[in-house]
């Protein structure tokens, strides 16, 4: 029989974990259409604000997404690799897009811990890629822990 243990997080168990990770799957929506994409992403601790670098073309969906609604919800999750403690950490609030002028030293410092992904497969060339920046301090910010303990049948 396979038994599990669900906790919360603390907050600083939440801030270890978002500060140890650097992708997540950022979910947007339009209406009652939802959109959600794998993202990179930087984390302030001490602020709570995740810091991203979203790009896409002008026509994409993404960017039609992006335009719609700053509504967003990121998920950070992970698995030991015997599968045997399932973490996730769940932040709602909105995504603030951030003009060009109003980027200052500090903020670009921020955007520097915003990982690149480790590859970049797009149909355009770069020149037709359109790269924002954008914060997104949550207004709830939640972590669990499932810890499994796996019982062998006889």
């Amino acid at each position: 029989m396979t038994l599990a243990h669900e906790t919360e997080m603390t907050e600083s168990e939440i801030d270890d974990f978002l500060g140890e990770h650097e992708t997540g799957v950022l979910s947007l929506a339009q209406g009652e259409q939802p959109y959600s994409i794998p993202i990179s992403y930087g984390y302030d601790a001490s602020e709570r604000t995740f810091f991203m670098r979203l790009v896409s073309t002008p026509e994409s969906e993404k960017r039609r997404f992006l335009a719609s609604s700053p509504h967003a919800r990121l998920v950070v999750y992970d698995e030991t690799g015997d599968k045997t403690t399932y973490r996730s950490a769940v932040a709602v609030g909105l995504l603030e897009e951030i003009p060009p002028e109003e980027l200052t030293v500090e903020r670009i410092e921020q955007y520097g811990a915003a990982k690149r992904p480790l590859f970049e497969i797009w149909g355009k060339s770069k020149q037709d890629l359109d790269i924002r920046l954008y914060e997104f301090e949550p207004t709830t910010l939640s972590g669990r822990r499932t810890e499994i303990d796996r019982e062998e049948d006889e």
